[in-house]
């Protein structure tokens, strides 16, 4: 079994890494190849089998269809560049999170057109594929308004999984990911990482930002489920999806002020008390156009899983990332 990795040395894709040399093995196979790729060299990984580490930059058609000359077995397609990020430079959104997705998918039929070739191509998504005006929960069977660039990005990937895999061409699946929180390192430019931000600095004893009102309302889920979304699509019977390609994953709707209760709960009014409260009127904008709730019946029927409360998911991250301690 031939994994490959695109978007190896982002957060998720170093877990989804992690967790796949841990298992061994893959859709009931050894893995013998894991090949690990983003537009920044990945880091080396130990494993039994062989692994290579490659930059690539998957906006260039080359580098794409150097990617699948191997021919891999899995591909997970994490590579993609923020919200925050491709609403300010439109261009590069669409270069990144469009074109690369389209050349990927074009050099996996092109390798297919040579002798039969069928991946499983896993595609992370998001749930900005959905515009307001919402009802109280998002079922799969929403309509796709997405009005952020980033949005209309992914909802035109959806399309394209969609048809390629009809097509035969491919055998994909989208998972749209929650807001992944609490994201461990530094803060990036996605407009969403405060959610992750006003939770995983007080943990450490620093302070953080509260660009918006508390009564926001939103969609998360850990990155110890983000990673079990990505292996679970990669098992899946890919024909119990039908021609609807990517589904919305299980997460747990929550306010801002109820992140900040649990925060209070497990680590006291003193994590608290290094939040401070400074509106930003361009994330408060952006914000206002997201989605907060979901009917994940579908996903749950075909075995994903989430966690339930803040406060697990604030316990995951003391546990994976603190060492079980508290800075605070």
């Amino acid at each position: 079994m031939h994994i490959l990795i695109i978007g190896a040395a982002g957060m998720v894709g170093r877990k989804l890494t992690a967790a796949l040399v841990k298992s061994g093995s893959l859709r009931g196979k050894d893995i013998t190849r894991l090949s690990l790729v983003d537009v920044v060299l990945p880091e080396a990984v130990a494993f039994k089998s062989e692994v290579t580490a490659r930059a690539a930059d998957l906006s260039i058609q080359a580098d794409a269809e150097g990617l699948v000359q191997s021919r891999p077995d899995v591909i997970f397609h994490l590579a993609a560049i923020v919200s925050g990020e491709a609403e300010m430079d439109f261009d590069k959104g669409y270069r990144i999170n469009l074109d690369g997705t389209r050349y990927l998918l074009e050099a996996i039929r092109q390798e297919g057109l040579k002798r039969p070739y069928l991946p499983r191509l896993v595609f992370t998504s998001s749930i900005g594929v959905f515009g307001a005006p919402f009802p109280d929960a998002i079922s799969d069977e929403f309509f796709l308004t997405p009005l952020t660039s980033y949005g209309t990005q992914k909802a035109i990937c959806e399309l394209l999984l969609n048809d390629y895999s009809r097509k035969g061409f491919v055998d994909g699946i989208g998972i749209r990911l929650p807001t992944i929180t609490i994201r461990p390192g530094k803060p990036n430019l996605a407009a969403s990482g405060f959610f992750s931000n006003i939770l995983r600095e007080p943990l450490s004893g620093l302070e953080a930002v509260l660009p918006v009102s508390r009564d926001v309302r939103h969609w998360f889920a850990s990155p110890r489920a983000a990673v079990s979304f990505l292996l679970h699509a990669a098992e899946i019977d890919g024909a119990k999806m039908g021609w609807r390609r990517t589904i919305s994953a299980p997460g747990l709707s929550a306010t801002v002020g109820e992140e900040i209760d649990a925060l209070r709960r497990v680590a006291g009014e003193k994590a608290v008390a290094l939040i401070k409260e400074v509106p930003d009127e361009r994330i408060i904008k952006i914000v206002d156009g997201w989605p907060r709730n979901f009917d994940t019946k579908r996903a749950e029927s075909l075995g994903f899983k989430a966690e339930k409360t803040m406060d697990e998911i604030i316990r995951i991250h003391i546990e994976d990332e603190l060492g079980g301690k508290l800075g605070v």
